[in-house]
C-alpha cells in the first residue's frame, strides 16, 4: 500500500522544505513537522488496549498503545525524522542503520547496524528521500532478517522508481510519503525534489 498525504499543511510545509533558499535550521523544523504528519497517518492502525485511570472527576476506561514499536532511521538523514516521531511515541524503541551512497554506482553501502536481540513486532523505517529505493530495500531486508513482522516505510519525498522497487522487492511493506515527485535525474536525485536531505539537515553542503 502507498499512502501519499493530501493535506494543506503538508503542501504548506513542503514548499519551504523544497526552497533552496531555506536555511538549515528552518529546513530541520520542516522535516520535523512533516515527520509528525507522516507518523500520525502511519500510526492510525496500531493496536490498542484498555486501561483504567482516574480523572479528577471519576474513574474511567481509556485506550493506550498495546505493542512494542521500533523506529529505524537510516543514517544519516533519517535522524532528522526520528526525533519528531519519538516525541510523538516516546515509548518507541530507536535502532539505527547506516548507509552511504556510492556516487559511481548509486548503490547503498552499509556502514552501521545497531539492533537488539529481541525485535519489536512493528517497525517504522525512516528515510526522508526514497530515490532509487536501494537503501530502503536493503534497510527493510535487514529489519525483516532481524525478525520484525510488520514494517512501514516513512519518507517525505518519493520517486516513482524508488516506490516501484520497494513494492517489487517488499510488497508487504506500506509506504507513507508526503509527495510523489516526477522522476530521478541522471545522478539518481529526485526531481523536482529538494537536493540532498542529509546535507541540508546537517548543514554540510
Amino acid at each position: 500500500m502507498i499512502v501519499e498525504l493530501k493535506h494543506p499543511l503538508v503542501s504548506h510545509h513542503l514548499a519551504a522544505l523544497r526552497d533552496k533558499a531555506t536555511p538549515p535550521h528552518i529546513f530541520r523544523e520542516q522535516v520535523r513537522r512533516l515527520s509528525l504528519l507522516l507518523a500520525y497517518e502511519a500510526t492510525a492502525k496500531l493496536p490498542l488496549r484498555p486501561v483504567d485511570i482516574e480523572t479528577p472527576m471519576e474513574k474511567m476506561e481509556c485506550m493506550q498503545l498495546a505493542c512494542r514499536l521500533g523506529l529505524v532511521p537510516i543514517l544519516r538523514a533519517g535522524l532528522g525524522m526520528s526525533g519528531a516521531v519519538h516525541d510523538l511515541i516516546p515509548q518507541a524503541e530507536v535502532w539505527h542503520l547506516g548507509f552511504y551512497r556510492d556516487e559511481a554506482t548509486h548503490q547503498p553501502v552499509e556502514y552501521y547496524q545497531k539492533f537488539s536481540s529481541s525485535p519489536p513486532p512493528i517497525a517504522f523505517v525512516l528515510d526522508p528521500m526514497l530515490a532509487t529505493g536501494g537503501s530502503a530495500c536493503e534497510g527493510v531486508a535487514m529489519v525483516k532478517e532481524w525478525g520484525v513482522q510488520t514494517i512501514s516505510l516513512l519518507c517525505i519525498i518519493a520517486a516513482p522508481e524508488g516506490m516501484a522497487k520497494v513494492q517489487a522487492t517488499h510488497p508487504d511493506v506500506d509506504i507513507f510519503t508526503c509527495a510523489v515527485d516526477e522522476h530521478l535525474n541522471e545522478n539518481a536525485y529526485i526531481v523536482p525534489g529538494l537536493g540532498d536531505a542529509g546535507d541540508r539537515i546537517f548543514n554540510t553542503l
